[in-house]
């Protein structure tokens, strides 16, 4: 039985600093090759990291990254904040150039309550927040490049490759667990 531990943003920015290299180095390699059970194995990984990891006692997705807002999100947000689309584009967000994605103004994002780590939108949250991490995507291997970004920024992301790395390759991943833990 695991217990779910609020995450240290400081440990988790060492851990990552430390192996942020070797953890995209694996994910490239489990792209280039993968097990055959790898979408059984991650959604049996899912599982164990949602166990251990608390994502209120982090909130660093939302203080380190931005998500897209498509103009269904826009939508259903400026509903749920009683403000019409372009009070609430005007007021929150900018779009990219030369793109079409909708961006926040500012970092952290302005719906998270720094003092509890809680979103003041989550019911209407935009689908980028609603999937991130995107653990359970399917075909895992069409999302192993968004997993190698995510590392540094997500401490389930993290949990999850450390997890794969033990699973897919066990005798190499628990050398490096040894190291990472200190053991």
């Amino acid at each position: 039985f695991l217990c779910m531990m609020p995450v240290n943003i400081r440990s988790f920015r060492r851990k990552v600093s430390y192996h942020a290299k070797a953890f995209r180095r694996f994910l490239a390699r489990v792209e280039r090759r993968p097990p055959a059970n790898l979408d059984a194995l991650v959604d049996a990984l899912n599982a164990e990291v949602w166990q251990e990891i608390d994502c209120t006692s982090c909130g660093n997705c939302c203080k380190q990254m931005s998500p897209t807002f498509s103009a269904k999100d826009i939508k259903r947000i400026a509903g749920y904040t009683g403000m019409s689309i372009k009070e609430f584009k005007n007021k929150w967000l900018h779009q990219q150039l030369n793109d079409t994605d909708w961006m926040n103004k500012t970092q952290p994002c302005q719906f998270l309550n720094k003092a509890s780590n809680l979103c003041s939108i989550y019911e209407v949250r935009p689908a980028d927040c609603a999937e991130f991490p995107h653990l359970t995507k399917k075909k895992v291997t069409d999302y192993l490049h968004i997993h190698q970004q995510n590392i540094q920024y997500c401490p389930a992301t993290y949990k999850m490759v450390e997890k794969m790395m033990v699973r897919i390759d066990f005798k190499a991943g628990v050398e490096r667990l040894k190291k990472v833990e200190g053991l």
